[in-house]
């Protein structure tokens, strides 16, 4: 708990307005950033001033007429700063190349072009350690191919996260490993925008597909079993993410959701069941169902189809990859 800045009263961590006297909580820091706006702007640096926008955004409540007039800042700047270029004229080649491989060719494009990016997490010692307790757990039970290969893919999965949390420029922690269970990626900052949280919770399935094409992929041209297990283990792990309850990445995909979409995404499920016979989605469905019918108040009120897309592609691309289990050893 702590205390509104106006009247003293007790308010949640989460909290953004006072409940009793509506006042903002976090004012004071509201302030710095408009003077960093402000300057930004007559320095003539406007990717500087839309970031000082975009933080301003996470600490004001959505309803309120000032998150309208920093959204509308915001808006305005987006469009006159150009997205960050990470490709060199060079890649074009490899991008054809690596095209020309269908799915697979995507897994391995997305490892080759974030490749620098994935090396961060490493020069984090608490990553490293608890990456080796985990790696140890999985060595122990099924050796050490196939539990270095589960831990690059968790990795990976994770590292989508914090990739999407820089370019939104709220921080985060770089991952950390429970042994036996899996990895989590810690905020320090709240994502109060429904298609920034929903974009956040999609980037870990989509890096962690990726990496398990990659590994399938592999897998195939070498003729590996432990490649086409770790494929296929990190495809279900991925699915399984999707669950839209919770904090699990599906919960965050479905925030920005309308109750139509919601309902389409239900029906998704229920028809990629039938056709892989994938278990896993009977828990995708009950979540799914669960959503549509007790929460229909938390549904958005405008359609994100970016969001709706990639979770639909997600869960029919990893159902077909986690159904190839005769693929993998015994």
């Amino acid at each position: 708990m702590t205390a509104c800045p106006q009247c003293g009263a007790e308010v949640g961590p989460h909290t953004l307005s006072c409940p009793s006297c509506h006042a903002l909580i976090h004012a004071q820091r509201l302030k710095e950033l408009s003077a960093q706006a402000a300057d930004a702007l007559n320095r003539e640096d406007k990717a500087a001033a839309l970031a000082a926008w975009e933080e301003a955004l996470l600490l004001l409540p959505h309803d309120s007429v000032q998150y309208q007039k920093v959204k509308s800042a915001a808006d305005g700047l987006r469009e006159q700063v150009p997205p960050a270029q990470e490709d060199h004229p060079r890649s074009e080649g490899w991008r054809k190349v690596i095209g020309a491989l269908g799915p697979i060719g995507v897994g391995l494009w997305l490892l080759v072009s974030k490749g620098k990016f994935l090396l961060l997490g490493f020069s984090k010692i608490g990553t490293l350690l608890s990456m080796a307790a985990f790696f140890g757990v999985y060595w122990s039970a099924h050796g050490w191919k196939y539990a270095l290969g589960i831990v690059i893919s968790i990795y990976i999965h994770e590292m989508g996260h914090v990739a999407k949390l820089a370019q939104y420029g709220i921080k985060a922690s770089a991952p950390m490993f429970i042994p036996g269970l899996g990895a989590f990626v810690f905020l320090k900052q709240n994502v109060t925008d429904r298609i920034q949280d929903s974009r956040v919770g999609l980037a870990g399935p989509i890096w962690g597909t990726g990496a398990a094409l990659a590994a399938l992929g592999l897998g195939v041209a070498f003729q590996s079993k432990p490649l086409l297990a770790i494929g296929i283990t990190g495809a279900w792990i991925n699915l399984f993410n999707l669950i839209p309850v919770w904090t699990l990445d599906g919960g965050r995909g479905f925030r920005s959701f309308t109750q139509r979409q919601r309902g389409l995404a239900l029906l998704m499920i229920l028809g990629t069941l039938f056709a892989t016979g994938e278990g896993m989605l009977i828990l995708l469905l009950l979540g799914a169902a669960y959503q549509f019918y007790f929460h229909k108040t938390d549904a958005a009120p405008e359609p994100d189809n970016t969001g709706w897309l990639q979770y639909t592609g997600l869960v029919i691309l990893l159902s077909i990859i986690a159904s190839f289990k005769a693929a993998g050893p015994a």
